[in-house]
């Protein structure tokens, strides 16, 4: 299914509100001035962590011990776009918050450039 390419500037939170940071970014290929974000991992792998910063889950009481989302992890990426050997992210991605197994929720991207 095409879904537009995943850049710096895309807006993505955690079901908390939480921001997401892309961590793997390829600078040498960019959308839109800025540099585009790719799944680090085998197909089939969950990888990529993405950073997230300011989840408001608060801590529960042991023993559950889930706590805020503090990283997102990959499932799918672009089956047909690769960067330097990596599948670019799209807006339609499947994605895992840790360690609370949601998904992260992509709330703008570019508009200009799809893949699939």
């Amino acid at each position: 299914m095409p879904g537009y390419l995943l850049n710096q500037r895309t807006v993505a939170q955690c079901p908390h509100s939480g921001q997401a940071q892309f961590t793997a970014l390829i600078p040498r290929v960019k959308v839109m001035g800025q540099p585009i974000a790719v799944k680090l991992s085998p197909p089939g792998v969950p990888g990529s962590p993405t950073a997230i910063a300011g989840c408001v889950n608060p801590p529960p009481p042991p023993p559950t011990n889930v706590g805020p989302c503090m990283t997102a992890l990959w499932n799918t990426a672009a089956t047909k776009i690769k960067v330097m050997g990596n599948p670019v992210l799209l807006a339609d991605s499947r994605s895992t918050c840790l360690p609370i197994n949601a998904p992260l929720l992509i709330l703008m991207t570019q508009i200009r450039v799809k893949g699939t």
